[in-house]
């Protein structure tokens, strides 16, 4: 049961008692005579290596308070007027400040959320407002360090309403192709003189065309001659068109000729990390836009939390696309590696565009870079990726898209 003597509540309005197992599923519903409850319909948890983050979805914003209890520790979590539907808590992550996750009624028809803590905490609490497809969240991290952060909270408009989806506001979903190299850069160069910024362009041109050719997607390339960008100068192009994904073409390269395959790259966490050091520090820029909210609009708390939840999820998807596409490219050609890889490439630091880098074959082997030379399999690399494409958004269009529509 809960005790907190602070805040006594009826416990006969406490429905089923105390739901003792953070694993439960949970059915808890406000009276009828409560009008335009918000309603919690997601909760999922992962363990960051300084925290452990609880995120709710909820159907609207909401109020809440909250505070933290000694002897045995907890963090109290109070919400307004608000039900949780029939939505799994996940269990505690292992290693997690978090022992156990209670739910209760209160006062009628106010929610009450207890975090059982295996020590006190300093809890940062943040209502996000809707953006990346998602809606409203709150999110609760509880540092593994007591010593860190405050408790925050973003203001939400009580009377702000859920835009109506129309057929005439359906968008196409923006796909960015980066040829790699160009220009001053030749990128690897074969045994036959072949050079890969022209391998790499040949083959965007070839998967822009068909991209274009898809009804709900639309192409934007980096470049579509032979000349010289910037690393970051190509991701900057991708988020002012507002790119759902990201794809750099390339082809490998290696001393021994005898190295073969293609291969598919994502972000790695330390190059992440690095990332998100970097954003932290040049937040000042109107560029810092991420997951739907610019970061330079907060306090440091804050915008840490915005941009470790936008690069947690594009982190995810991200490999979730590479897979896809590594999938279907080994369907047409030999693999270097049957796992997406992960590296700190500059092209894929967008902290909220899903981005993946494409080795298509190595050019450093002879008998790949002749292949390489060819429209047929230029064609089937720039086909595999756009399949992979297709089946990650079969499953994860984002509402408000023509290709979800379709």
């Amino acid at each position: 049961m809960f005790d907190n003597s602070s805040n006594p509540w009826d416990r006969r309005k406490f429905l089923g008692a105390v739901l003792g197992s953070s694993s439960a599923v949970f059915g808890l519903v406000a009276p009828d005579k409560v009008l335009a409850a918000r309603l919690i319909n997601t909760a999922t948890n992962y363990r960051h290596a300084d925290y452990t983050r609880y995120v709710f979805g909820v159907n609207g914003p909401l109020d809440y308070k909250s505070f933290t209890l000694d002897n045995p520790s907890r963090l109290v979590v109070d919400l307004t007027q608000t039900e949780m539907n029939r939505v799994n808590i996940p269990p505690a992550p292992a290693g997690s400040v978090v022992s156990d996750v209670r739910v209760g009624i209160r006062d009628g028809y106010n929610l009450r959320i207890v975090f059982d803590l295996k020590a006190p905490v300093n809890p940062r609490l943040i209502l996000l407002p809707p953006g990346d497809g998602q809606g409203y969240r709150l999110v609760v991290d509880l540092p593994h360090d007591k010593a860190t952060t405050l408790v925050a909270r973003d203001a939400a408009d009580p009377d702000s309403k859920p835009k109506i989806q129309t057929q005439g506001t359906f968008r196409d979903l923006v796909i960015a192709i980066d040829p790699g190299h160009g220009g001053k850069d030749p990128g690897a160069i074969g045994h036959r003189g072949t050079k890969e910024k022209h391998i790499a362009l040949d083959i965007g041109r070839r998967l822009r065309d068909m991209v274009a050719a898809t009804p709900g997607l639309k192409p934007v390339m980096t470049r579509d001659s032979d000349k010289f960008i910037h690393l970051r100068g190509r991701t900057a192009i991708a988020r002012n068109a507002k790119a759902d994904l990201f794809i750099s073409v390339h082809s490998d390269a290696f001393r021994v000729t005898s190295a073969r395959g293609a291969s598919v790259f994502c972000l790695s966490q330390h190059g992440a990390t690095s990332e998100a050091a970097r954003w932290m520090a040049n937040r000042e820029n109107e560029a810092d836009f991420v997951g739907g909210a610019s970061i330079s609009d907060h306090d440091q708390d804050v915008a840490s939390v915005l941009l470790d939840l936008s690069q947690t999820k594009t982190l995810e998807n991200s490999l979730d696309f590479g897979h896809r596409v590594l999938s279907q490219i080994g369907d047409i050609a030999d693999l270097h590696s049957r796992r997406v890889q992960q590296a700190g490439f500059v092209v894929l630091k967008s902290p909220d565009i899903p981005s993946i880098l494409v080795e298509s074959a190595f050019i450093s082997n002879p008998e790949e870079e002749k292949r390489l030379r060819t429209a047929a399999y230029q064609n089937e690399i720039a086909r595999s990726i756009l399949d992979g494409i297709n089946t990650y958004y079969a499953e994860r269009a984002p509402e408000g898209t023509r290709y979800a529509m379709l």
